[in-house]
């Protein structure tokens, strides 16, 4: 009857992210808990060598997503939802979303997934002395100038997913801060774009005589816990065609996937980190001061609030996992047993802790898509073994938890050698559904203790859903760090695993053959 009331007055705080195969709804309550969701299931799509996302499936999948949570809000309390404390919106990071002076996209939506801007990342690194992955909008800008493509002087408004659909329900041209910061590279004085680079980036396109400078079409940077606007009408009945969601809710700043991350495993202060492993695996680390030279692998961003972090990004992760277990699905049916999902992933999780530490021989790939870290432009799965090596299915499960932190872990072994310190690591996402598993092999791979909390398959859409409660609900001056630690977190159960000799010595001989063996993967992108 409480949380019921709670609904009625609009109490309640909505977080939604679209991430890479679901786009997920999280409502809470005012203790932060979840009390209702919705999700919707989808997949990118790989066009004319882009991976894109057509934006017809963004508005239905939303659509689909809060309708369920609607549908979720009845079954359990009786009543409709109609409007709520705050809202907000996250996505995943970076891509490129082009927009003319209609708010129309002038080409397909380019994600995160693309591997097309070696040349700009690497010109603009070099300029700005400082990492500029392939992923950032600013690299997929550049290289659209290079390209010489003609709708880049038509674009009125540059975004990311997040932004795009915050600015089509809002009207607002804003992102958070943590967002922006894969956009391009945020001053953490500042809290704003680096205005050097900014000056530096229209100097060097500025014989292109475009009608825009940079600043003119990035969006507007804003920090967690201020206002990002108000749910238009129009914007209501784009995410609620029923009409019963009415305008007027206040948004919180739209973030990316990582930021919600952080946020959701309260891994914002210093020496704190957290590892989101999914889709895409991504290592964030707070940090207390900057590394000492540009990295490659290394992309710096900011927390919510706009402290420093460094992150390491992969682009391939559970794919391959998922792949199988619909293998396994198909199997199963074919013998004629019920085939469970959960059933499938958990016995698949639990089975690779009885496989040889080093994975019997056995050398997997996991690459769909490109792989910066490894300088993979494309992706091809693949699976290699020699004739002395042990296929067997608990093998085949180990190699597979190795294989999607595989690249991950280069970046942490840079970090370590950076001495950057950290005193909490805690998992959330898909890759850690499965309990203690996939805390030890990410344990044995970071060398480091790693914890989970009851909320690791919440993950992004809660923690979206945390910072619309700060912007509405923290008290005056009140630090996000403060707010997460003392009103969210204080209590929260957590499990926590050492990293385990055995695991993390069988991991390093298993990522010496994958490393030596890159070859072989270079071979399959070139010869399939």
């Amino acid at each position: 009857m409480e949380i019921k009331e709670q609904i009625v007055q609009g109490k309640c705080c909505l977080g939604i992210e679209l991430g890479s195969t679901r786009i997920k709804a999280v409502l809470i309550g005012t203790d932060h808990a979840p009390i209702a969701s919705g999700d919707h299931g989808w997949e990118n799509r790989l066009e004319d060598g882009v991976w894109t996302y057509h934006m017809e499936d963004v508005w239905a999948g939303l659509q689909d997503a809060y309708a369920k949570l609607c549908s979720d809000v009845h079954k359990r309390y009786g009543v409709e939802l109609t409007t709520m404390a705050a809202m907000g919106f996250s996505a995943m990071m970076h891509g490129y979303v082009a927009l003319d002076k209609n708010g129309e996209l002038l080409v397909p939506f380019r994600t995160w997934r693309n591997t097309i801007t070696g040349q700009a990342a690497q010109i603009l690194t070099e300029r700005f002395s400082f990492n500029i992955p392939q992923r950032w909008s600013i690299a997929h800008l550049y290289q659209a100038i290079l390209n010489g493509e003609e709708h880049v002087k038509e674009i009125d408004y540059l975004t990311t997913l997040a932004g795009y659909v915050h600015y089509k329900l809002t009207g607002q041209r804003v992102l958070g801060v943590g967002e922006a910061s894969g956009m391009f590279p945020i001053d953490s004085q500042t809290g704003d774009y680096d205005q050097a680079m900014v000056d530096s980036f229209d100097a060097l396109v500025a014989d292109k005589n475009y009608p825009w400078k940079l600043r003119d079409i990035l969006p507007q940077v804003l920090s967690a816990g201020e206002n990002a606007g108000m749910l238009t009408e129009a914007g209501a009945k784009l995410l609620d065609p029923t009409g019963a969601l009415k305008p007027g809710v206040p948004l919180a700043p739209p973030e990316g996937d990582a930021g919600t991350g952080m946020a959701a495993t309260n891994a914002v202060a210093p020496r704190t980190g957290n590892v989101s492993a999914g889709t895409s695996v991504f290592a964030m680390i707070v940090l207390e001061k900057a590394l000492s030279k540009v990295y490659p692998e290394i992309d710096m961003v900011t927390t919510p609030d706009g402290a420093p972090v460094a992150m390491v990004h992969c682009n391939n992760c559970t794919n391959e996992i998922n792949a199988w277990a619909q293998v396994f699905k198909g199997f199963l049916e074919a013998l004629g047993q019920k085939a469970d999902m959960n059933e499938i992933f958990t016995a698949m999780f639990t089975s690779a802790q009885t496989g040889a530490a080093d994975g019997g021989g056995l050398l997997l790939y996991n690459y769909l898509s490109g792989e910066p870290i490894t300088q993979m432009e494309e992706g091809r799965p693949l699976l290699v073994r020699g004739p002395q090596a042990q296929l067997t299915f608990a093998n085949f499960m180990r190699v597979q938890l190795y294989s999607a932190l595989a690249t991950l872990k280069i970046g942490l072994d840079i970090l370590a050698q950076e001495q950057v310190a950290v005193d909490r690591l805690l998992g959330h996402g898909g890759f850690f559904k499965t309990p203690v598993v996939g805390q030890k092999i990410l344990a044995a791979a970071a060398g480091a203790p790693v914890s989970v909390m009851k909320t690791a398959g919440e993950g992004g859409p809660w923690g979206m859903a945390l910072l619309a409660a700060y912007m509405a609900c923290r008290d005056e001056g009140e630090s996000l760090e403060h707010y997460l630690d003392s009103k969210v977190f204080a209590g929260q159960e957590v499990s926590t695993q050492e990293p385990d000799e055995a695991d993390r010595a069988g991991f390093e001989q298993f990522l010496a053959h994958y490393t030596k063996a890159l070859g072989v993967e270079r071979a399959a992108v070139e010869c399939l």
